[in-house]
Order: C-alpha cells, then sequence, then structure tokens
C-alpha cells in the first residue's frame, strides 16, 4: 500500500481521482463527464470523499463499533482543527482493507491522495463543500452507532428512513447545490435550496428500493422500514426468503411511490438548475431520467427485486438516454423525456 503522498498535488492526482470515479459509480461517473471545468474536479473530489464514509459505513466484516470510531476519525481528518491527518487515519483503516481490494476499498486505501487534492482547492468552493461531506459522515457515523447491537442497519420507521437518506444523500445535494448556486440570483437559489432535498431523496429511494436483496446480503443492512414489513408479517432478518416474497413487494411498492412523490420538486430543480462554473444541464438530467426509468420498471415489477436481486433499466434505454444530450436538449423536452418514459422504454 502506498502512503506518504506528498502535500504538493500534481495533475496525475486529480486524473487518478477522475479515473476512481469511473471505478466505483456508473452514474457519477456520467455525471462528471458532462461537467466542465472547475465544476468537474469540485464534483469529482466532493463524491469521492463522501465514497470513503459510505463504503465504511457498507462494510459488513467491520463491526459496527469500529465503523463509527472509523468514521469519527476520518470527520477528524476534515476538520481543519483536528491536528489527525489522512495519514493517520489511513494508518487505522488499513487492517479493515480486503486483501481482494475492490474499486470501493481502492479509494479508502488512498484517502491522504483525496484529501490532499481537495485541500487543493480554492478557497470557497473547499469551504462550501466542506461541511456537507462532514455533516454525512457524521450522520453515517450516529447511524452504525445507533444499530451497533444489531449488526448492520435496521430502520424502523419513514421517518428513520428519510432520515438516513438525507445524510447519504441529501447532504450531497447540499454540496451540490452550494457549489452550482455561486453567482446566481438570490431568488433561483432559494429555490434550488428549496427542492435539493427532493432531488437527492428521489435518486436514493430509487436506489433503496431496488437494491433490497445486495444490501441485506453483502451489507447486512435493511433500509426498508420495519414498521411497514410488520404489516407484512415480514421480520427483518427475513426480507430475501422466498416465503415473504410477496410481503416484501408490496413494501417495495410503497417505497417506490414515496420516491415518485419527489419527482416533480426534483424536476423544478433542474428547471432553474444554472449552468455556469462548468456547470451543465445534462449532468444531472441525465440521472434524473435514469431514475424516471427505474422507477417506472420498479412500479411494473416490483417483484423481480426479491425474485432476481435487481432491477434496473436496460441498457439499450441508458444509451438511449445518454444519445439525448449528445445535443443540447432544452427544458421544455427535458418534461417530454419525463413523460415518455414514464409510460415505455426510451429506445422503444
Amino acid at each position: 500500500m502506498t502512503t506518504g503522498y506528498p502535500s504538493q498535488v500534481t495533475d496525475a492526482d486529480l486524473e487518478w481521482c477522475y479515473e476512481a470515479v469511473h471505478g466505483v459509480s456508473r452514474t457519477f461517473s456520467i455525471t462528471i463527464d458532462r461537467l466542465e471545468e472547475p465544476m468537474a474536479r469540485q464534483i469529482c473530489l466532493g463524491y469521492l470523499l463522501c465514497r470513503i464514509a459510505d463504503t465504511i459505513e457498507d462494510a459488513g466484516h467491520i463491526p459496527p463499533d469500529i465503523q463509527t470510531e472509523l468514521l469519527e476519525s476520518y470527520d477528524d481528518v476534515l476538520d481543519p482543527d483536528v491536528a489527525y491527518d489522512a495519514e493517520a487515519f489511513l494508518t487505522d483503516v488499513e487492517p479493515w482493507i480486503p486483501d481482494e481490494e475492490s474499486a470501493d476499498w481502492n479509494v479508502v486505501a488512498h484517502t491522504p491522495r483525496v484529501v490532499n487534492t481537495f485541500e487543493s482547492l480554492e478557497d470557497e468552493p473547499r469551504e462550501i463543500m466542506r461541511d456537507p461531506v462532514r455533516e454525512l459522515v457524521g450522520g453515517m457515523a450516529m447511524f452504525t452507532s445507533r444499530y451497533a447491537d444489531e449488526g448492520g442497519l435496521r430502520l424502523q420507521t419513514l421517518e428513520e428512513l428519510e432520515e438516513y437518506c438525507w445524510y447519504a444523500a441529501g447532504t450531497v445535494g447540499t454540496l451540490i447545490t452550494g457549489l452550482v448556486s455561486r453567482g446566481t440570483s438570490p431568488e433561483r437559489a432559494e429555490i434550488l435550496r428549496e427542492n435539493a432535498r427532493s432531488f437527492a431523496l428521489l435518486l436514493q429511494l430509487v436506489n433503496i428500493a431496488k437494491d433490497v436483496e445486495t444490501d441485506y446480503h453483502e451489507e447486512n443492512n435493511v433500509y426498508l422500514p420495519a414498521e411497514w414489513l410488520e404489516e407484512e408479517d415480514v421480520a427483518l432478518d427475513s426480507v430475501t426468503d422466498e416465503a415473504h416474497h410477496t410481503g416484501v413487494t408490496n413494501v417495495i411498492r410503497r417505497v417506490t411511490g414515496r420516491a415518485e412523490n419527489y419527482l416533480d420538486d426534483a424536476h423544478r430543480y433542474l428547471e432553474v438548475l444554472p449552468e455556469r462554473n462548468g456547470n451543465t444541464l445534462s449532468a444531472w438530467a441525465i440521472p434524473y431520467l435514469l431514475a424516471v426509468g427505474t422507477l417506472r420498471e420498479l412500479r411494473e415489477r416490483p417483484e423481480d427485486v426479491v425474485r432476481e436481486g435487481d432491477v434496473k433499466i436496460s441498457r439499450a434505454e441508458v444509451f438511449a438516454v445518454l444519445q439525448q444530450f449528445e445535443q443540447d436538449v432544452s427544458r421544455a423536452a427535458l418534461e417530454e423525456l419525463r413523460a415518455e418514459m414514464t409510460e415505455k422504454p426510451l429506445h422503444q
């Protein structure tokens, strides 16, 4: 493992960060490819900082009390007033990095490189990003501590589910909104802030609805509200049992419906999104439309989440969405695309 990164950040460090995002997230990879500088590097680094915390929080092989300690230590790395650096954090987390490093754990193993590159940003964007990232890290530490005795997250209510979604995604929405709203009018900035939560919760609830089996078997986390599962006579530790497919499917339908409630506000966010400082409409419209398509699939075949382990839109439809943005897409056209994808795959 390489440690001892120099404080002097090079072009190679930034290039490594771009490559790392391509390895860990298809969606954010698309987003960053659509952004221009300086927004591209800012969003890239903000995402990687969050991904480090997310990887630790999702690690089923790390005891919850250790997860909490590592997350709190990582928050100290990001706190400019605490004398605890990324190298010290790497020493603490190294025993928990799997021998066969995934792309996610490779990012964790390069925490000093990510943090150093982040700290090299200009003061204004760096400080806009710092508080939302630290809020995400603190929220994840709170949840791992809350469910330490269960060995994994076991969310109880809809309110707790959306609290978790706030820390996992809403904070990222705050980070993005802080960056894209710089220099825009106060009125537009206020509309962005009012709708940022809906945009983030839409994307996160879609992920939760479609990834029930993966979240349980790979992370030992159950995000479906226990109160809704109880109404279907499903125990939290039986969410993937074949005998409970019908009950779990009903809960997935409810989570899907909750996500759909955020579509209009998320669309409003895109309607006023400024295209400046390297920001583009397509960078955020594409993941929004992919979520619209995934919601359609979840609405039409929710049982496949528990029967087949996943629900996603086809590669052909993803390609069709990307093709739409090879040329500039107007905001009016975005509404037409949403309507079409709500009813059927875009490529059909």
